[in-house]
């Protein structure tokens, strides 16, 4: 009887040495085998999964009567800058994050007026959701107009996941533009951008198109379709090429030289001043570029 007590305390110690061993090896305490009927195990729940499934959206801009000769509607971001707000637009699409993304529009009378980037606000927050879009536009303002440290300051406070800059109007109104000129006062605004907003993507976009205003000798006052316009655009496209930034041509998507401009006035869309546009006509520009974001995130999401 003795040496059966023995032989189980020598069980004991070694099982007990074993178990220490184990869980000096593991890192972690000894596990039982079974719950303590005192413990009430915890529910795990599971993560949510990302719907890996292509999840295209179906988008159509029905241009009025009287537009003839459009291009494209497409965003060119060959250096794909807009990859990781696209990813997030994926991820709140497949309801697998609870963020919002900030989208910050900054800009000149087009922009101030709200109408056009608030349609482009309101149909990403339709199809996204969890959508945050401010405009800043203020009225004649150009790249420059920006670079101011207030206003700069003001942008970094809004934390944007998207930065879209809307110039070129006004630094093509006069007739003494320069196309060199204005690659650098894109160059100074965007340098300010980035130092204070390093690693947020930024999306140009080009005017719409507008005219300039002469009066001849005992004349009435007539407008012609301002030629520079074109020169702002293709400044604009270039910079953005060389910099890294996306860029929104929605000058050459109306009609370019040919027939943006005209586009605009045969569909009576443009105000009497022939530069600034009726409600009807920002409305169509923030259709135009939310269809062309979408394109953009359809082409992502297929790839």
């Amino acid at each position: 009887m003795r040496k059966n007590r023995e032989v189980r305390w020598c069980l004991f110690l070694v099982t007990g040495l074993l178990c220490a061993n184990a869980a000096e090896l593991s890192g972690q305490d000894y596990l039982p085998v079974r719950p303590h009927k005192d413990k009430v195990a915890r529910i795990i729940k599971p993560a949510r999964v990302l719907k890996r499934t292509v999840d295209t959206i179906a988008v159509s801009v029905i241009y009025p009567t009287g537009f003839m000769q459009t291009s494209e509607n497409e965003i060119l971001d060959s250096a794909g800058v807009l990859i990781p707000v696209l990813e997030r637009f994926h991820l709140l699409r497949a309801d697998a994050a609870d963020d919002t993304i900030r989208i910050v529009h900054i800009g000149d009378s087009h922009v101030r007026g709200h109408i056009f980037p608030r349609k482009v606000g309101a149909e990403l927050s339709t199809t996204f959701g969890r959508i945050l879009y401010t405009d800043m536009g203020v009225n004649g303002a150009t790249c420059l107009t920006f670079t101011h440290p207030a206003r700069i300051a003001d942008i970094s406070s809004l934390k944007p996941d998207l930065l879209i800059l809307s110039f070129g109007t006004n630094e093509s109104h006069g007739r003494g533009y320069n196309a060199n000129v204005h690659y650098h006062q894109m160059d100074e605004l965007v340098k300010l951008l980035r130092a204070s907003l390093p690693d947020v993507p930024m999306l140009m976009t080009t005017p719409p198109g507008s005219y300039e205003s002469f009066r001849a000798r005992r004349r009435r006052r007539t407008y012609a379709v301002n030629p520079r316009t074109a020169i702002a655009a293709e400044t604009i496209c270039r910079y953005g090429k060389d910099h890294n930034l996306a860029v929104w041509d929605m000058y050459r998507v109306v009609g370019g030289r040919t027939r943006a401009c005209k586009n605009w006035t045969s569909a009576r869309l443009m105000r009497p001043d022939h530069v600034h546009y009726l409600a009807e006509g920002y409305t169509l520009q923030g259709e135009l570029l939310y269809e062309a974001i979408i394109k953009a995130y359809n082409n992502y999401v297929s790839h």
